[in-house]
């Protein structure tokens, strides 16, 4: 994001404080425009980074065992509100003769999140990434999520949670591999 970019958010951010009736000069909120672009920054820098840079370091593998990373936490911006959902992700994959290092995958994920996002959409990008950078056998992605616009605002259901899970190629007791992930 250039500083263009970011003036424009920080411009955006200070009509909004104004709308809502606060005074964005005042001392709290004097800076709040350049910290909010900052944060945006941040929390979307996934538009500029590439999956394929994190999954073309791989490994001989001499087989093709199942490799399951989990618990890979992330936060994620909802497009519809522009509000934070954050959660776990595990990866089942299976491997042909090369596996990726294992933060490789974690990053992966922050490719992802770090983008407006659907729970939906995150899960299924991941998928598809494994599956066409790693030359996979089959993979699975399971993820489960709060979503703050579930929580702070509309229904307002503190503790509930979205779980969605994809899968891709051809996985064997997927049941089972799943129940590993969820534990």
């Amino acid at each position: 994001m250039d500083n263009k970019d970011k003036e424009k958010i920080a411009a955006a951010v200070k009509m909004i404080l104004e709308a809502i009736g606060e005074d964005p000069t005042r001392e709290g909120l004097a800076e709040t425009p350049q910290r909010v672009a900052k944060m945006y920054e941040e929390l979307t820098a996934g538009y500029h980074d590439d999956e394929k840079k994190h999954l073309s370091k791989t490994f001989d593998a001499k087989s093709s065992d199942i490799v399951i990373e989990k618990d890979i936490e992330f936060s994620s911006m909802c497009e519809h509100h522009l509000m934070p959902f954050f959660g776990k992700i595990a990866i089942a994959y299976i491997p042909t003769k090369r596996v990726v290092g294992l933060s490789k995958l974690a990053r992966t994920v922050e490719v992802y999140a770090r983008r407006l996002q659907l729970q939906e959409r995150l899960t299924n990008q991941i998928a598809d990434a494994i599956m066409d950078n790693l030359d996979a056998k089959g993979v699975i992605v399971y993820c489960e999520a709060q979503h703050t616009c579930m929580t702070a605002r509309g229904i307002r259901k503190v503790g509930s949670k979205t779980i969605t899970y994809c899968t891709r190629g051809e996985i064997e007791q997927k049941d089972s591999i799943i129940a590993l992930m969820r534990s």
